[in-house]
């Protein structure tokens, strides 16, 4: 008689646990929050316009209940700001996008296999990959390593070229150029290999620098070269491609851990709508901002070889992919 008692009086306890966690979650889910996300470039950008989407769908399928903050244009400050912030407890900033290229700077050698020169074929195969238990396992990569922050979704701004201030239409004409160029391996190791002169300049003052003269050239998919209008102080831009502009949408742990299931599955299904969003409008943009830059007195050249190209950056493409091979080897794989 006394098991029994003990048994129903262990089982209604065990009930009312349940019914309070249950009621917890459901608090949790209704309650109203507000995330700041920080972006570097203008709202009109493909960058930009993927934000909006993934806010937009944020607050729709949440009823309102999440909001998100949109800042673009830098206002909350550069890449590597805004990145010291999250990375630190109590950060006021919770989301970020930014260029998978960065995510290299803080150590994701995983990662940085997307910003090996050449790596990509065209957009399909990088879709290919974005769609993968691949890419999933990359997103993962900086909460794995300690960085406080998890990737949410990969998207894309358009393949990257350089712009100048004098036309540039081979890879003899990057000899003794001074070119900005980030600190991350993959983009010195390119620069070395066109024999220029890597100069570091802060994103935020690329248009002075240009105007200056304090550098010749630098490099930015075509959508960012229109929007930040580098081209009224830089009119030439080659069409090398030389790694396709892949974009990374971040959270700090923090702030995810703090979110339900239900609010963090909101945020996995708006960054899969904003990806597909991110396709589609980056399929139809590059043509109609040629033919704007075009009729706005910029020269927009060619490259039918890419091969000498290759050729003079295989030093930078062997040593990048040294990072993991196997996984290397994975990512070329999804060209198929």
């Amino acid at each position: 008689m006394l098991k029994k008692i003990l048994y129903a009086s262990i089982s209604i306890t065990l009930c009312l646990s349940l019914f309070s966690c249950l009621e917890k979650s459901k608090e949790t889910d209704d309650r109203e929050i507000t995330l700041v996300m920080a972006e570097v470039n203008p709202e009109d950008t493909i960058a930009g316009q993927t934000d909006m989407a993934f806010k937009e769908k944020v607050e729709e399928l949440s009823g309102g209940k999440i909001k998100i903050d949109l800042q673009c244009s830098g206002i909350l400050g550069d890449v590597d700001s805004v990145m010291n912030l999250m990375m630190r407890p109590n950060s006021t900033i919770q989301i970020h996008r930014m260029s998978a290229v960065n995510m290299a700077i803080y150590g994701c050698k995983k990662t940085s296999l997307l910003s090996v020169p050449f790596t990509f074929s065209n957009k399909e195969h990088f879709w290919n990959f974005a769609k993968s238990e691949t890419a999933a396992k990359l997103l993962e990569e900086p909460s794995d390593m300690g960085l406080g922050i998890k990737g949410l979704f990969f998207a894309e701004e358009g393949f990257r070229n350089f712009f100048s201030t004098k036309k540039i239409e081979s890879v003899k004409d990057f000899e003794g150029l001074n070119v900005r160029g980030t600190n991350d391996k993959a983009m010195q190791g390119l620069l070395n290999g066109l024999k220029a002169n890597s100069i570091p300049v802060n994103y935020a003052d690329l248009y002075g620098a240009l105007q200056t003269g304090t550098i010749d050239a630098a490099e930015q998919p075509i959508a960012n070269y229109l929007s930040n209008h580098f081209h009224s102080v830089c009119p030439y831009m080659i069409l090398d491609g030389h790694t396709l502009g892949v974009m990374e949408t971040v959270i700090t742990l923090e702030c995810w851990n703090s979110l339900s299931e239900k609010q963090q599955a909101i945020l996995v299904q708006a960054g899969k709508y904003a990806s597909d969003f991110c396709r589609e409008l980056s399929q139809t943009k590059e043509n109609k901002i040629k033919d704007e830059l075009i009729k706005e007195g910029a020269t927009i050249t060619e490259v039918k070889d890419i091969t000498p190209w290759q050729k003079a950056c295989e030093d930078v493409i062997r040593e990048g992919a040294a990072a993991d091979e196997k996984l290397y080897k994975e990512i070329l794989s999804y060209a198929k």
